[in-house]
């Protein structure tokens, strides 16, 4: 098989410890296990639309890779649209958000039509979740033109030579115990998210604010400035009577840390209103630990209410709060919802089979 050259055109910094950023990682760390290598190659991180112009300094360190294929990230699609008419080789999409982003409300209009525009210059469009692509159907994408190829199941394991995640946080404690995260409490409720909108963190502090204040201790993970306005209604919410000595912030961490507290807590909950994927909901049941959610985005595809999930309507804050309530007094039905959760995620694929599904899906654009 002949050795096959791969560039990757992202946005702003590869090495960062979030959603698909890892998942390019962990497939650039495999390349070579199926005679393949994968450079990145970074769009300038530029607000839109002027990001747009940035094409004279990317397009240089394209040329320098000699690559046989490039796969275009969705956050740089609309970047890269102006100027794929001067790319000669085939491109690939990968796609883990639909077209027009996720998180900027107020461009998404005006940005979708440059995604949609780069992803008509593409072979194949490669979508991280079921959801995702049925998204894509949705807004006019031929699904014959799309591949469904999901993140891989076992993200504690450590980073593989080429896998380039970096530290933005604290090395994990050498043995942290459900006791440390409970905090005294009858159960230690885990978020990971970074602080957006979508993510629904007011929600779940409102929900949260309403137990009893010996029931839960709730943890989040993640970064607390990712939308700063957003952020300051979380802090709002935070300083509530009820809620300042219930829940601890984190900030980011390392793999480390977060595989550590998956293994500590008793309980994952995220609320968000659209999630393309939801790594973070993957990884909670492949430790073991009962999900709670929005009946909403990728979720529904992850699990079944009350078999591996508990799924609440989006919006329905009484209703996360009353499962919350049940979980923490029902030890049965926490270790039932995650030993069902623990099964399903055996299901799904490890990054190894995630990485052959790629780079078979990269040569079949190739030709």
């Amino acid at each position: 098989m002949t050795r096959m050259s791969v560039a990757l055109l992202t946005l702003g910094d590869p090495g960062r410890v979030t959603g698909g950023y890892l998942y390019h990682q962990r497939l650039a760390g495999r390349a070579a296990d199926h005679d393949a290598e994968l450079r990145f190659v970074s769009v300038p991180e530029l607000s839109f639309p002027f990001v747009m112009a940035a094409g004279p300094r990317w397009l240089p360190m394209l040329d320098a890779t000699r690559a046989d294929v490039l796969v275009l990230d969705s956050i740089s699609a609309a970047a890269a649209a102006p100027w794929l008419r001067r790319v000669c080789v085939p491109v690939v999409g990968m796609l883990h958000q639909p077209p027009g982003g996720m998180d900027r409300r107020a461009l998404r209009w005006l940005q979708a039509p440059f995604d949609r525009r780069a992803y008509r210059s593409a072979r194949l469009l490669i979508a991280a979740s079921e959801w995702l692509a049925d998204e894509l159907v949705r807004r006019g994408i031929s699904r014959r033109r799309v591949r469904v190829i999901p993140p891989g199941r076992d993200p504690s394991a450590p980073l593989r030579p080429g896998d380039t995640a970096r530290s933005g946080g604290r090395a994990a404690p050498a043995h942290e115990t459900r006791e440390d995260l409970r905090r005294g409490r009858r159960v230690a409720v885990l978020t990971v998210a970074n602080w957006l909108p979508r993510k629904g963190i007011v929600e779940l502090l409102e929900a949260f604010a309403g137990l009893p204040t010996d029931v839960a201790t709730l943890h989040l993970v993640g970064d607390p400035v990712a939308d700063v306005r957003y952020a300051a209604r979380v802090r709002r919410r935070l300083a509530s009577p009820r809620l300042r000595e219930r829940v601890v912030v984190h900030g980011p961490v390392d793999a480390g840390r977060v595989a550590a507290m998956y293994a500590a807590a008793d309980v994952f909950a995220l609320p968000s209103f659209v999630e393309p994927y939801g790594t973070v909901w993957g990884e909670a049941m492949a430790a073991g630990l009962p999900v709670v959610g929005w009946r909403a985005g990728n979720l529904p595809y992850l699990a079944d209410h009350e078999r591996d999930a508990l799924l609440v309507p989006p919006g329905d804050v009484r209703g996360l709060r009353g499962w919350l309530a049940r979980l923490a007094v029902d030890e049965p039905l926490r270790r039932r919802l995650g030993a069902a959760a623990a099964r399903r995620a055996l299901e799904r694929p490890t990054w190894d089979e995630t990485a052959a599904r790629f780079f078979s899906t990269v040569r079949e654009a190739a030709g």
